[in-house]
């Protein structure tokens, strides 16, 4: 019995050494192939070609999007002060007004920017047209065009332009609006002039603002690499359609530091229309001045949470004051949905243009519910600032 222990024992042992030699040597002979798990947020992605190399690879997604951002060349002539400048604003513009003091130049500066139109329309950052004497436009192709600025919305730092060439690649759009943190996206453009570029890394954050970089803000947080010059290029998901058109960097140094801001592709596409049909968007407006709920605020008004805003000035004769609006009413909800803070009443009241709207209102312990018909806010600013 010891002696037919001491074989089945050597036996296995031989075994053994046998498989740990094979899974070392020749690892493939113990497998029938190499399973393929399935990606995140259901993106296709291609097997990477060669032996050794990554199992997935985003070249399908890029190959789709990257023909349809251009690189933007802009030139304009700008007064340049023939002595440092004081700190002071108003001294600043009077010193600038004087003759002689500022001598005029000749700047170029570049970006980025999306077909979004197979006719030749692009859309792009209004910061990256501001104020320009001639839009150059670049294709991945190598062909160029001089393009033309159709409308500008500054407010949301967008601008669209056109080229007449043939045979362009539009972008696709995103169909799900959604974005979620942790999805897996792709920043396309020409950061320094280099030429294109694709930098990759996941959504941080969504829902972005006060920021204090535009009028109305609703971002992206990125951290896939967005440096000077890739303001206007394409945020793409993993299957290559549109999420968003990047816009902006937090930087302390001028480079990428990992925190780059996108306007979402359906606020993008919105605006889009308005301006090819209007010329300009059109946003909502009650013509009264919100204020955020402090603390104190809500002690002073008997709140319970300091949610809502609070109306601090009205203008006369505007529809707020039509509908009987007062100062110092706390405005809950609009249309029936809970209102956060001033900036959520603003940006909420941006595609009501046009249209009645419902306000649930406090006003010295009562709610009121009025209607109200919405008008269409002034410009701000326009393409000339």
């Amino acid at each position: 019995m010891k002696r037919l222990w001491l074989i089945f024992a050597q036996t296995v042992t031989v075994c053994l050494g046998i498989l740990f030699l094979v899974a070392t040597l020749r690892p493939q002979w113990l497998s029938g192939g190499t399973p393929e798990p399935a990606p995140a947020g259901g993106a296709a992605l291609a097997p990477a070609a060669g032996q050794g190399a990554a199992p997935f690879s985003y070249a399908p997604a890029v190959a789709r999007a990257a023909p349809s951002v251009v690189n933007i060349y802009t030139a304009k002539h700008v007064d340049v002060p023939l002595v440092p400048l004081p700190a002071d604003p108003r001294l600043e513009q009077f010193l600038r007004g004087l003759p002689g003091f500022t001598r005029r130049e000749a700047s170029t500066s570049l970006g980025s920017g999306v077909i979004v139109r197979t006719d030749g329309t692009i859309l792009t950052n209004y910061h990256v047209i501001e104020a320009a004497d001639a839009i150059e436009v670049r294709l991945r192709d190598g062909r160029q065009a001089t393009a033309r600025l159709v409308g500008a919305d500054p407010e949301s730092d967008l601008a669209v332009l056109k080229i007449g060439l043939p045979d362009l690649p539009a972008i696709a759009f995103d169909p799900d609006p959604s974005v979620r943190v942790g999805d897996v996206v792709l920043a396309i453009g020409n950061p320094f002039g280099v030429g294109q570029t694709t930098t990759q890394g996941i959504v941080s954050a969504v829902g972005r603002n006060r920021l204090g970089l535009n009028t109305y803000e609703d971002f992206i947080q990125t951290d896939a690499a967005i440096n000077p010059g890739n303001s206007g290029g394409a945020l793409i998901d993993a299957r290559g359609e549109l999420v968003g058109i990047n816009t902006a960097i937090y930087s302390e140094t001028g480079g990428s530091l990992g925190i780059g801001f996108a306007i979402p592709a359906a606020a993008a596409h919105r605006i889009l229309d308005e301006i090819l049909a209007h010329g300009h968007v059109r946003r909502g407006w009650l013509g009264l001045e919100p204020q955020d709920i402090t603390p104190d605020l809500a002690q002073a008004f008997h709140l319970k949470d300091t949610r809502g805003a609070i109306v601090a000035r009205i203008l006369p004769g505007g529809p707020a004051a039509g509908a009987g609006v007062r100062v110092g009413d706390v405005i809950r909800s609009l249309d029936g949905r809970a209102v956060e803070d001033a900036y959520d009443l603003v940006n909420r009241l941006a595609p009501l243009a046009g249209s009645q709207a419902r306000l649930t209102l406090l006003r010295q312990g009562r709610t009121l519910t009025l209607d109200v018909k919405v008008g269409v806010r002034p410009p701000v600013r326009g393409p000339g600032r």
